[in-house]
């Protein structure tokens, strides 16, 4: 499964057609997010969770809507509502405890 990035309107119809999302709150300049990039594409080749990536600058109502102050922020979401999150920088290893998976 691919990373997509996602606008506004895209990431309300996945939080209501999945169970599960993984959104990825981040910016092209921020040099934790592009280290978590790869990341996040290694992890969503293995998991039935949806990945998708979110750039805050492009988004703003979405960050500001999920309080995303600092980033990458990472935010698992189950049956559309938040139920965890992470800011700065995850491995594989991390990223996949996060999940539970």
């Amino acid at each position: 499964m691919k990373v997509n990035e996602v606008g506004e309107n895209e990431f309300n119809d996945l939080l209501i057609h999945n169970d599960m999302v993984l959104a990825d709150f981040n910016a092209t300049w921020c040099g934790p997010c592009r280290m978590l990039k790869p990341v996040m594409e290694k992890f969503s080749e293995n998991t039935s969770v949806l990945v998708c990536s979110i750039d805050v600058d492009k988004n703003e109502s979405l960050a500001q809507k999920y309080q995303i102050y600092s980033i990458p922020c990472v935010i698992l979401f189950q049956n559309g509502i938040e139920i965890k999150r992470n800011i700065g920088y995850m491995s594989l290893d991390e990223l996949e405890e996060f999940v539970g998976e």
